[in-house]
């Protein structure tokens, strides 16, 4: 079945401009999110097909306006949440604190 995120192969959404010379992250959490994959994966959390599938039950509108690695995020907290490294709750309160300190 067809989601929001399998775009490949639609029309009308132009081309994709590469920048050779960006960087891999364009932000510090973004290296720490790919290290926390990498981790989560090593350590058996998931596999592939379950991180992907993880990433395509998110909300169509926000998988279409959040980057790359919010897209790993986003599995990471499900993940997180499936094993018990994390409730929802701290998670929430967690986001909140950091929302307002950046304020």
């Amino acid at each position: 079945m067809n989601g929001i995120h399998d775009l490949g192969g639609r029309h009308g959404f132009g081309k994709i401009n590469i920048d050779p010379g960006q960087p891999i992250f364009h932000a510090e959490w973004e290296e720490r999110m790919f290290g926390m994959f990498i981790l989560a994966f090593a350590g058996g959390f998931f596999n592939v097909d379950k991180f992907r599938h993880s990433i395509e039950q998110m909300d169509p509108v926000h998988y279409l306006t959040s980057g790359y690695y919010e897209h790993w995020l986003h599995a990471l907290e499900h993940f997180a949440e499936e094993h018990g490294v994390i409730t929802k709750a701290e998670l929430e309160a967690r986001m909140a604190e950091l929302a307002k300190e950046a304020a």
